[in-house]
């Protein structure tokens, strides 16, 4: 009897040490921004640690920066193909490949960053976004940073009408690229880290890349001295935290369900730091001089306008596939309708 209470003793402990270690996971993860910048920063470094805290370090998350182990625009490709166990990066850089991915990394005219957050997690869009990832590409998503309106322009010319975009070369991407084509300007794509130096040698004659707060850390005012705003190109942007279907269903349900709350809990809290860090950095783009210029009020409706048309003939001419983007759309210019009727009540200074 002593034997078999020691032999089952020892099964147990047995067991109990394979459990634990079949709950440990370990991801090395790139992103498509560079290491120490402020969205390596404040979505993925922040994630890594809220999925270690919230899974009691069941969850291992290695940051690394854009181009260390793949080329940052071959992020999604890269996890897809199996060279990486999991990915960060953000939507804008698959449009080319699928207009459907404007809906999620924002367009000209659409969601601001409330509404948007609004729309990830009260309305339909995580669910949205989480089918057609599985569906389209066999990868399963989470949202991981959702940000504020960003500067339209830091400029080496002063802008302030539509005749001043033409013959601008501009570097940006995603659906204003398409948008500001029609308007005259000659948009071109670079990564995120080649940015600074473009503008500096005047290779082109304006940048849009982030949020106020975000170019503040890349010193663009520094070698522009014009700041465009508002960000009606982008008033908001996701980026995603991605893996296998296969990788994810390997996961046991209660880890999958910290690391879930985990990217929710960042999400929530990079945004906040968006919101404050934009307004330091405004502050300090007055006090370093830069002239800061604000679109007239007809101009930004006509750019929303045209890139609501654009997102509309997309999504009209995307050949059919496993995912229904004009319900998706639908249900995003329905929720954005309904939060614009409804929304007098807020108070705004």
């Amino acid at each position: 009897m002593i034997r078999k209470a020691n032999l089952f003793a020892t099964l147990g402990l047995a067991l109990c040490c394979a459990s634990s270690q079949a709950a440990d996971y370990s991801y090395t993860v790139p992103t498509s921004v560079p290491e120490g910048s402020f969205f390596f920063e404040n979505f993925l470094v922040r994630f890594s640690k809220n999925a270690a805290l919230l899974t009691d370090n069941q969850v291992k998350i290695r940051p690394i920066g854009a181009g260390v182990i793949v080329p940052p625009l071959q992020v999604y490709e890269s996890v897809q193909n199996g060279v990486l166990q999991a990915g960060h990066s953000t939507p804008t850089y698959l449009a080319n490949q699928d207009p459907l991915n404007n809906v999620f990394a924002s367009f000209p005219g659409g969601m601001s960053g409330e509404e948007t957050l609004a729309w990830l997690y009260e309305g339909n869009g995580l669910q949205a976004l989480q089918a057609f990832r599985e569906k389209e590409m066999g990868l399963h998503s989470m949202v991981v940073g959702v940000g504020s309106s960003e500067i339209l322009a830091h400029s080496n010319k002063k802008i302030t009408s539509l005749e001043d975009f033409k013959g601008l070369k501009y570097r940006t991407a995603g659906a204003w690229a398409e948008v500001i084509k029609q308007v005259g300007a000659a948009p071109t794509v670079v990564p995120p880290g080649e940015i600074y130096t473009l503008l500096q040698r005047k290779g082109v004659d304006a940048i849009e890349w982030a949020t106020p707060g975000a170019n503040l850390s890349e010193g663009f005012h520094e070698v522009a001295p014009f700041i465009l705003t508002p960000g009606v190109h982008q008033p908001s942007f996701v980026w995603e935290f991605f893996m296998k279907v296969e990788t994810w269903n390997a996961m046991d349900k209660a880890t999958q369900q910290k690391l879930e709350a985990a990217a929710k809990l960042t999400t929530m809290q990079g945004y906040l730091h968006f919101l404050d860090a934009d307004m330091k950095a405004m502050q300090a783009y007055k006090k370093a001089g830069v002239e800061i210029v604000q679109l007239d009020k007809a101009v930004i409706e006509q750019l929303a306008k045209m890139g609501q048309q654009l997102m509309a003939e997309k999504i009209k001419q995307r050949p059919a596939g496993a995912t229904d983007a004009q319900a998706i759309l639908d249900d995003y210019n329905g929720y954005l309708q309904r939060w614009s009727q409804n929304s007098s009540y807020l108070y705004r200074h």
